[in-house]
């Protein structure tokens, strides 16, 4: 126990150690936080101050990262990013008019596709050549609208 006490730094920075290898096989984060404890532990320590101020801080330091840390951090980890597929991607493309645009009938080019498309404001009719935005996808039918010109 004499040991322990003439080394309680190098005692807490130990245990700091072990928990963080520790972690590298649980990878939830639980035992990495209690490793910062411990490392606050050993700074107490090393500046003289008495084990129950040790144990305290060490304990405050653990508690604060496992209530305030480790719940961004797994969110972020566990969040990738945002995938779209399908076509959702296609929401916010421009194409191409290829036979007009009305709310009865009409054909837009998108990436490449052709598209059956209807305009977003049922009474406006899109003639051929126009660009257009995708407002959104309904079944197998683009929602479009006109983008202005430039000067017109």
């Amino acid at each position: 126990m004499d040991w322990l006490r003439d080394h309680l730094w190098e005692t807490w920075a130990g245990l700091a150690i072990l928990l963080g290898v520790a972690e590298l096989f649980s990878l939830d984060l639980i035992l990495l936080m209690l490793a910062a404890g411990a490392a606050v532990g050993a700074v107490a320590a090393l500046i003289g101050l008495p084990v129950a101020v040790q144990i305290l801080g060490a304990v405050a330091a653990s508690v604060a990262m496992l209530a305030l840390v480790r719940p961004s951090v797994v969110k972020r980890l566990h969040s990738g990013p945002q995938l779209v597929t399908g076509h959702d991607k296609l929401i916010g493309r421009q194409g191409v008019v290829v036979s007009e645009v009305s709310s009865e009938s009409g054909q837009v080019r998108i990436a490449g596709e052709l598209w059956t498309a209807r305009p977003y404001d049922e009474d406006a009719v899109i003639e051929p050549g126009a660009k257009v935005d995708v407002f959104e996808i309904r079944g197998a039918t683009a929602v479009v609208h006109k983008i202005p010109e430039l000067g017109a």
